[in-house]
């Protein structure tokens, strides 16, 4: 394993990276968690937490539509399988492809947006956005556990301790997906190149057993794994979406 890229300057400008925090925050997945609560236990499961077997051409259960958006470089796949288009449960595997097929290394019971999945994500609608996003950026309120990916720690990640205890270790490990965000900067970072209108500020994170605002939430372990595994030279993509949108 190449050396840890551990990239302390992005948080080391103490007024910058606590505004940037406050807008991230915000409006990222964790915007809305102080209203979850009450109604983390009512969040649909998944009636079961297998994916299909690994195959060629494409990670199982992905159809042609998004198969056709993942860089040919690519050789590591996040897939997250969401149950229903209207459900917070999910599956995430995690796939490495070897010798033209792709191999399922490793998956976890997982939750997204509580209230689905939507191909025109927009700030708000606690929905999460359907389709290939690299991942490029990682960090989290712990130190960096070997993280391939430039990884910033910092305290700015911590979620507001008015929140529900049950959300506080959210963003331990974040690894940002490239949804309308700037790639090569922090997961903090609040910029959102299509405006805010289309949200941003879209995690992968650890989960709290509920679903989110429409980020992708999995174990701490399974954070962890992900931070280890990711390589920036196996071009790393997240492919995520209802099962009946991924196949489509």
């Amino acid at each position: 394993m190449p050396a840890r890229r551990t990239t302390l300057p992005r948080a080391a400008v103490p007024a910058a990276a606590a505004l940037a925090a406050a807008l991230a925050l915000l409006t990222a997945c964790g915007g809305a968690h102080r209203t979850h609560g009450a109604g983390a236990s009512q969040v649909r499961r998944p009636a079961h937490a297998s994916a299909p077997a690994s195959g060629p051409g494409a990670p199982p259960g992905v159809g042609s539509r998004l198969r056709s958006r993942i860089p040919a470089a690519s050789r590591q796949v996040v897939a997250v399988y969401g149950e229903d288009a209207d459900a917070a449960g999910s599956t995430v595997v995690f796939y490495t492809r070897r010798g033209g097929r792709w191999h399922a290394e490793h998956r976890w019971p997982a939750h997204n947006g509580r209230r689905g999945w939507t191909a025109d994500h927009h700030e708000g609608d606690l929905r999460s956005p359907v389709g290939v996003f690299t991942l490029s950026d990682a960090g989290g309120v712990l130190p960096d556990p070997g993280s391939r990916l430039p990884y910033t720690p910092s305290a700015a990640f911590a979620a507001p301790r008015t929140w529900s205890r049950s959300h506080w270790h959210d963003f331990d490990y974040v690894v940002a997906i490239d949804y309308n965000r700037v790639r090569g900067t922090s997961p903090l970072d609040p910029t959102r190149p299509a405006g805010r209108r289309k949200g941003g500020g879209i995690w992968l994170h650890v989960d709290h057993r509920g679903g989110t605002s429409g980020c992708v939430s999995l174990p701490a372990s399974g954070m962890a794994y992900l931070l280890r595994a990711l390589d920036p030279a196996r071009h790393p993509v997240i492919v995520m979406g209802d099962r009946a949108a991924l196949a489509a």
